[in-house]
């Protein structure tokens, strides 16, 4: 699931059209999931119309509200019985569309957790938590009840730390956001010239 509804107020544009490499951010997101292993790729828009093809798209109609409300529209759209092969999804992996940097297998070591037993597995970078973040659907409920305002699942992983199990990630990538200018000035200096037009 790629969370890319956003208008990115600070950045002065929605982030999900932001174009990084030739690619837009969106694009770049949905890449680092197919690349990863993860599928079907769930794209939850709201702010700015945004088509990718292989996707299933999901427009949350309270994106205003923040991140939480489009992870919560994710979730229920692939809760419901028969929507786009959902009986077949046994865990979701969120990633979100302002961080470029990071990379593909950190999504692979994640469902590589989660084949290993783990129920909540998340990237880590230096041993600090951050994105993305697998989460087995028996707790998708719970995850829902704490999705509000701008934490996404941040309130379930902090209520539910005996769940979760750190993958180190920092060896691969980065989870630096595209929040600002600066921020996109920054990333767009620092990402290597073959990572431009990588997946």
């Amino acid at each position: 699931m790629l969370l890319s509804a956003g208008d990115g107020t600070r950045l002065g544009q929605p982030k999900a059209t932001v174009e990084l490499g030739g690619i837009t951010l969106a694009e770049r997101g949905v890449r680092l999931l197919v690349g990863g292993g993860a599928g079907p790729v769930l794209l939850v828009t709201g702010a700015v119309p945004v088509e990718i093809p292989g996707t299933v798209a999901v427009y949350n109609p309270d994106w205003a509200s923040g991140m939480g409300s489009s992870l919560a529209a994710g979730l229920r759209a692939l809760a419901v019985p028969g929507a786009s092969a959902a009986a077949e999804v046994t865990a979701v992996v969120i990633a979100l569309a302002d961080q470029p940097l990071i990379g593909a297998e950190a999504v692979r070591r994640l469902i590589a957790a989660h084949a290993d037993g783990a129920a909540v597995a998340v990237a880590a970078y230096g041993g600090k938590p951050r994105n993305p973040v697998l989460i087995a659907r028996e707790h998708w409920a719970a995850v829902l009840d704490l999705a509000v305002g701008d934490t996404g699942a941040r309130p379930f992983l902090r209520a539910h730390p005996d769940l979760v199990t750190l993958v180190e990630c920092g060896d691969v990538g980065r989870p630096d956001d595209i929040d600002t200018p600066a921020d996109l000035a920054r990333v767009r200096s620092e990402l290597p010239p073959s990572r431009e037009s990588a997946s």
